[in-house]
């Protein structure tokens, strides 16, 4: 873990570092983003029980410097189970989701032309259905939950309006995150 914090604290010093000489994001001013990916949803433990789908989200992009941005967003994941990854032992556990996402994040990129690696992270709430079947967890659960958004990606071409992501939304509640693997595309506002 503090090999993760230690990454982050890099990438912002030299965020911050950099971010007069170059841009990470088109420009200062307001976006709209559309993502579609690979959607899956793990358990916290570590059992290869996976469940896989489709992920969709769109988000409003306030860029306040060319490396700092706020970014609310709503989308849908939906995962059943993956009856294919499983070892014999682990069939008939099974860990889905099937929800509306909808919340907030902040991205800080490195100011690097052509190939921009980011990070985010937020809060937000996802309504649905979850279910959190394993050896060791049984947990279901309809309605209103909290979740915790992050992300890493890369935003690319000379405007850096295209974008691979790998996006991760944690569900404490039910003991599981949901995520994707995603391509989006940006279009300015202004």
């Amino acid at each position: 873990m503090p090999s993760t914090f230690r990454g982050i604290f890099i990438i912002a010093i030299t965020t911050i570092f950099f971010s007069n000489i170059t841009n990470s994001q088109p420009k200062k001013g307001e976006f709209i983003q559309a993502s579609i990916g690979y959607g899956m949803s793990a358990p916290y433990e570590d059992y290869n029980i996976i469940g896989t789908g489709f992920y969709a989200q769109a988000e409003y992009i306030f860029a306040f410097k060319k490396w700092l941005g706020v970014r609310p967003y709503a989308g849908f994941i939906t995962t059943s189970p993956n009856e294919n990854n499983s070892e014999p032992s682990l069939s008939g556990y099974k860990v889905t989701s099937k929800a509306f996402l909808i919340g907030g994040k902040v991205r800080i990129c490195a100011p690097i032309p052509w190939v921009a690696p980011y990070l985010e992270i937020g809060i937000g709430a996802s309504m649905g259905s979850f279910e959190t079947y394993t050896p060791g967890i049984y947990k279901k659960d309809k309605g209103l939950l909290m979740h915790i958004p992050y992300a890493l990606g890369l935003a690319l071409g000379k405007n850096h309006d295209v974008e691979i992501a790998i996006t991760y939304y944690e569900h404490p509640s039910v003991e599981q995150f949901s995520g994707a693997l995603a391509i989006g595309f940006s279009f300015p506002l202004d």
